[in-house]
C-alpha cells in the first residue's frame, strides 16, 4: 500500500465518522412546514386543449342532495362552485340559483315541511361536530338553534308540521348518543331519551308522538325500535340473531306503517312494508340485487324506489293501493331520466319527485318529476368546465374468481387514447369498507383516462352490493384475504390484456387508504407506486382513538381489542408494522382536523418511511378533515397527484 493513499483513506473515515449525526439530522421530522401544503395559483389550461389539465376536471361542477319546498316549486341543494359545499336555492322556472350559506362548509340540510326555514348544519375543518342552524328561502335571515361544541350530533328530521326536529347527541359519560327534541319556534332543546351506543333517529311517526330509533349492529346492520315520547315506552321491532339492513323508511300518513329497505333473512336488500298493528314485515319485491331507496309521497299514494344494477340505478313507481299496502303489479310507467345513480326526494305537500342524477357524465344535477302534470323538468345545469362531458369514459362492470373461489367485482375505465403500448393501471379500493365502487364522475379518474392510465375500481370483499354474505367476508379474522383480493385484481387484469399490469399503481382513501399502505407492504413488488388517503395505519391506535359514531359498529366488523388473540392479531394486521417492506413511492394524504381515522395514523406512517430513507410525499392539510372539501385544497392534492401517477406510471 503505497504510503499516499493511507492518510487520503484515514481522512475520509474521519469525515464520515464526524458527519454521522448530520446523516441522522437529514431525515427529517415528521410532521414538518414542507408537509404542510401552501395555496397555488388557480391557473387552468385554454379550452378546448387536446390534453386539459387537472384543474379544468376539477372545476366540474355538481348539483346534490335534492331537498323541495313543500309546493315542490322550488329546490335545495349543495354545491362547491363557491369553492367548498354551500347551501343554494333555484326555482322550477328559469330563476338564477341563489347561494345562501358562505362560512363553512355544509355537511346537511333539509327544507321545512312549514316551508318558512331551511335547516342546515357546518363543522369546523372537517371536525365531523356540527352546529344546525336555520335560514330563510331568500337568505336574508339566519338563526343559530345549536352551536358546534366539542360533541358529535346527528340530525333526525322534522316533525310533519315543522315546528320540531329530533337529533341525537353524544354523550362522552355514557359513551352512548342520546335522543333530544327541539322546538323550533323557542328553539329549546330537551333530552328525552339516554341513549346508548349508535343510537340515531330513523325517522318520526306521522303525528310526532313517536320516533323510530336505529342501533348499530355493525357497518351494514341495524336493529329498530319505536320510541313513544307520551309513554317513553321502547318497543323493540327488529333486531334478529342474523344481523340485517332497515332503513329508507317511509311512514303512511295514519301511521299504521312504513315502507323500507330490508335484507332480513335475505342475501339482498328488497321493498318492505311492516305492518304496525300485526307486527308483521311482508316483502314486496323479490330482487337478486339491492333496493337502495325507497320514497313514499305526502298523500301516501305513489311509493318510488331504485334498483342497484352496478353500473347505474333502475327507478320504479307505484300506487299504493287503500286495502293493500301496495298492489306491486299496479306500477306507474316511471319518467326517462338520464342513465345514472339516484338518489330522491318528495316534496313535503305535493306530488313532485326530486331525482338527483350522477354518472360518467353527469356531475351531478336534478331533475324534478311533476306526477300529476306528467312533466319531467330539469333544475339544475351545473357548470361543465369547458369539457365535452360525453367524452368521459364510462365503466364496464366485470366480475371474476378470487383464488379461494370468491367472487370478485369491480369497474373497469379504459383510456379511449389507444396505441400500440399497453396502458397502465391504478387499481383503486374504495372506503367503507361496507361501501361500493360507483360509476359516477370523479375528475382524477378523467383525467388520468386522458393521460392513458387506465383505473379499476375494485368491489373486494366486504363491498356492498353483492350481498349480505359477500358484504361480510372480511369481517373480523376474515380481514387478511382483502390484500389477496387486490393481487388477484391485478392478476386478473393482466390476463384479460387490457392494460399493461406490470405497470400499476393502487390507491384508496379511508379504508381504501389502509388497504394501500397494506398492499404495499405485504406485496410490495406488485406496485410501481401509492396513494394512501387518511388511512389506517396501526389498528391498535386507530380503534382506540376512533370517533364515538364508529366505535358501536367497529366491534361488529373488526372485533374486540381488548380481547387478547384480537388485538395480536389486528397488530399483526397493521402496516406500520411492516413499512420495512416498502418499496415502492407512496403519496400520503391526511387532513389534520380528522376523527374517524386520527391524522397521527399517517403521522406515525410517513415517520418510519422516512426514517428508512424511503420514497414519501405527505400532504397535510391543516384545514380538514376525513374529506378534502376545499376547493383550493383540491387543487393543491389533484396536481400533485396527477403529477405522481404520470412520473410513476407513464415516465
Amino acid at each position: 500500500m503505497s504510503y499516499r493513499v493511507f492518510p487520503a483513506m484515514l481522512l475520509a473515515l474521519v469525515f464520515l465518522l464526524s458527519h454521522i449525526p448530520a446523516l441522522e439530522a437529514a431525515v427529517p421530522a415528521t410532521p414538518n412546514e414542507l408537509d404542510i401544503p401552501k395555496p397555488e395559483p388557480m391557473f387552468t389550461s385554454l379550452a378546448g386543449a387536446a390534453q386539459p389539465d387537472i384543474v379544468r376536471f376539477l372545476n366540474v361542477g355538481s348539483a346534490t342532495a335534492p331537498s323541495l319546498s313543500p309546493d315542490g316549486q322550488q329546490l335545495a341543494f349543495r354545491s362547491s362552485l363557491s369553492g367548498q359545499p354551500q347551501l343554494w336555492v333555484t326555482g322550477t322556472g328559469s330563476a338564477w340559483p341563489s347561494q345562501l350559506t358562505f362560512g363553512e362548509s355544509v355537511t346537511f340540510h333539509q327544507w321545512s315541511p312549514a316551508g318558512d326555514w331551511i335547516i342546515y348544519g357546518t363543522d369546523r375543518g372537517g371536525d365531523e361536530q356540527e352546529g344546525f342552524y336555520l335560514i330563510t328561502p331568500d337568505g336574508q335571515l339566519e338563526r343559530e338553534l345549536l352551536a358546534p361544541a366539542d360533541t358529535y350530533r346527528v340530525f333526525g328530521g322534522f316533525t310533519r308540521d315543522g315546528r320540531q326536529i329530533a337529533y341525537a347527541e353524544y354523550n362522552s359519560v355514557s359513551d352512548g348518543f342520546d335522543i333530544y327534541l327541539l322546538e323550533i319556534e323557542s328553539g329549546e332543546s330537551k333530552r328525552v331519551l339516554v341513549g346508548r351506543p349508535g343510537l340515531y333517529v330513523g325517522a318520526w311517526k306521522p303525528g310526532a308522538t313517536a320516533v323510530l330509533l336505529t342501533e348499530s349492529r355493525g357497518e351494514d346492520a341495524v336493529a329498530v325500535s319505536l320510541f313513544n315520547l307520551t309513554t317513553q315506552r321502547v318497543q323493540n321491532l327488529f333486531d334478529p340473531e342474523e344481523r340485517s339492513h332497515y332503513g329508507s323508511f317511509s311512514w303512511l300518513p295514519d301511521g299504521s306503517g312504513f315502507y323500507l329497505t330490508t335484507n332480513e333473512g335475505r342475501e339482498y336488500s328488497n321493498l318492505a312494508f311492516y305492518d304496525l298493528k300485526a307486527q308483521k314485515l311482508s316483502y314486496l319485491t323479490n330482487e337478486q340485487a339491492d333496493v337502495a331507496e325507497v320514497a313514499l309521497n305526502a298523500e301516501g299514494t305513489l311509493l318510488a324506489w331504485t334498483i342497484n344494477a352496478h353500473i347505474h340505478h333502475i327507478l320504479e313507481m307505484a300506487e299504493v293501493r287503500t286495502k293493500k299496502p301496495l298492489d306491486i303489479t299496479d306500477r306507474v310507467k316511471p319518467v326517462q331520466v338520464p342513465e345514472g345513480v339516484y338518489s330522491l326526494s318528495w316534496a313535503p305537500r305535493s306530488d313532485h319527485l326530486a331525482i338527483e342524477v350522477r354518472s360518467s357524465k353527469i356531475a351531478g344535477d336534478i331533475w324534478r318529476w311533476d306526477v300529476a302534470g306528467k312533466q319531467l323538468t330539469r333544475l339544475t345545469y351545473s357548470s361543465t368546465a369547458g369539457l365535452d362531458m360525453n367524452d368521459m369514459v364510462q365503466p364496464t362492470h366485470h366480475s371474476f374468481p378470487a383464488r379461494d373461489g370468491v367472487i370478485l367485482h369491480g369497474l373497469l375505465y379504459l383510456p379511449k387514447n389507444t396505441s400500440s403500448r399497453k396502458p397502465p393501471v391504478v387499481i383503486r379500493v374504495h372506503g367503507g369498507p361496507t361501501a361500493e365502487a360507483s360509476p359516477i364522475y370523479r375528475a382524477e379518474y378523467q383525467y388520468l383516462l386522458r393521460k392513458g392510465i387506465a383505473i379499476f375500481d375494485l368491489n373486494y370483499r366486504g363491498s356492498t352490493g353483492y350481498g349480505k354474505r359477500f358484504a361480510r367476508l372480511n369481517d373480523g379474522l376474515l380481514r387478511a384475504n382483502e390484500y389477496f383480493d387486490i393481487a388477484d385484481a391485478q392478476d386478473w387484469l393482466s390476463e384479460r390484456g387490457d392494460v399493461d399490469a406490470d405497470r400499476a399503481g393502487i390507491a384508496g382513501w379511508s379504508y381504501g387508504g389502509y388497504l394501500t399502505m397494506a398492499a404495499l407492504t405485504r406485496l410490495p413488488d406488485r406496485f410501481r407506486a401509492g396513494m394512501a388517503g387518511v388511512g389506517v395505519s396501526n389498528w391498535i391506535t386507530a380503534l382506540e382513538g376512533a370517533s364515538p359514531s364508529l366505535r358501536a359498529s367497529d366491534r361488529y366488523e373488526y372485533g374486540d381489542i381488548d380481547n387478547v388473540a384480537d388485538r395480536a392479531f389486528f397488530e399483526a394486521m397493521s402496516p406500520l408494522y411492516h413499512v420495512q417492506n416498502i418499496v415502492s413511492p407512496i403519496m400520503v394524504v391526511h387532513g389534520a382536523n380528522d376523527t374517524r381515522d386520527p391524522v397521527e395514523e399517517s403521522d406515525q406512517f410517513v415517520r418510519a418511511i422516512r426514517e428508512m430513507h424511503g420514497k414519501v410525499e405527505y400532504l397535510r392539510f391543516p384545514d380538514e378533515g376525513h374529506h378534502i372539501r376545499k376547493y383550493k385544497n383540491k387543487v393543491i392534492l389533484y396536481r400533485r397527484a396527477a403529477a405522481f401517477w404520470e412520473k410513476h406510471l407513464l415516465n
